[in-house]
């Protein structure tokens, strides 16, 4: 009789894969990607290309030589996590700085636990956060959008939509100026990272997962609902400067930053979120209001990667929330 081994999460059935469902995610990322070529040019193609290959690389290495195990590049695990990665990276970031933070997501944040299914971490987030904290000043250089008119180093470089709506609420009146219309925000031209740009088709792209049930609604829906109300309230309370009223502050709350990257391909990484939808939707209140703390009164304009690694950390203390068997009783207090 063959032992029954139980492999660690992420678990699928019904036909599906680790391999099938890191596709779906891949695919649903890349109309917003388009996008961010057309903003960005180069810088978006070279920062991509590089994160994913070193990613791919790293794993091969750590796997074979390290490890001494069979390759798990084929599983598509690496080049989403190198992809994500890009995503949270400003386009004209260098390339060295690239690769280190590849190594750092592949090699501390997920090989050292042991490989997919096993970190307790989202990989592509350690990697950005430990990036933002050694090279600050590269790392908040954040390229305009210029297509291909500039080459990959001499992009211009200016503030965020969240740079600028930091600065307003907290009373400097000529921001709001900087702000861009709301057109722009959804559809992506404006500075920022790859994944800040086209807050629409991150959605369009979250709604496909949802859909196709490679994730479930909980947690992103957990995230924007908090994230609306935090706003709302913020806004209600009159701390909000001349100009800009509590719709334009949720609304820009909501789409800009790493707001729907986070919420829709981040948060929802199988290893890293919890198993209950209870969980899920604690989970997900959690980091929206975590988020909105860190943009109001932290000394950074974005929290959003800070907050899922913060919840990341609580993940095994939500999973002791299980839902009650199917035919069990209470028991009587006698």
């Amino acid at each position: 009789m063959k032992p029954f081994i139980v492999s660690p999460a992420p678990h699928f059935h019904s036909g599906d894969s680790v391999r099938k469902n890191m596709l779906l995610v891949i695919i649903a990322l890349m109309p917003a990607y388009v996008v961010s070529v057309m903003a960005f040019g180069w810088g978006a193609l070279i920062t991509t290309a590089i994160s994913i290959a070193a990613c791919v690389l790293f794993e091969w290495l750590i796997t074979k030589y390290l490890l001494k195990q069979k390759s798990t590049i084929c599983d598509l695990s690496a080049v989403l996590t190198g992809l994500l990665l890009a995503f949270n990276l400003p386009s004209n970031l260098p390339w060295w700085i690239v690769v280190i933070g590849a190594l750092v997501a592949i090699g501390v944040a997920k090989m050292t636990f042991g490989g997919l299914g096993q970190n307790l971490f989202n990989p592509a987030l350690v990697g950005r956060v430990f990036l933002l904290i050694s090279f600050p000043a590269q790392m908040t250089s954040w390229p305009v959008p210029q297509g291909f008119a500039t080459s990959y180093v001499d992009a211009a470089t200016g503030a965020t939509p969240l740079d600028a709506m930091k600065l307003a609420v907290q009373g400097n009146g000529a921001m709001l100026d900087k702000i861009p219309q709301a057109w722009d925000i959804l559809i992506g031209w404006m500075g920022g990272s790859l994944g800040e740009v086209s807050a629409l088709l991150l959605l369009a792209g979250g709604v496909f997962l949802v859909i196709t049930r490679v994730i479930t609604w909980h947690i992103p829906v957990s995230i924007m609902a908090t994230v609306a109300l935090f706003a709302a309230v913020t806004g209600w309370a009159g701390v909000l400067p001349e100009g800009m009223c509590t719709c334009d502050y949720t609304m820009l709350s909501l789409c800009t930053g790493g707001m729907m990257l986070g919420a829709w391909f981040m948060a929802t990484d199988y290893v890293t979120s919890p198993m209950s939808n209870m969980g899920k939707i604690i989970f997900g209140i959690g980091i929206g209001v975590i988020v909105m703390v860190i943009r109001t009164w932290g000394a950074y304009p974005e929290g959003m990667s800070f907050a899922i690694l913060i919840m990341n950390a609580c993940v095994p203390l939500l999973n002791m929330i299980r839902p009650k068997r199917f035919g069990e009783k209470k028991k009587s207090s006698i």
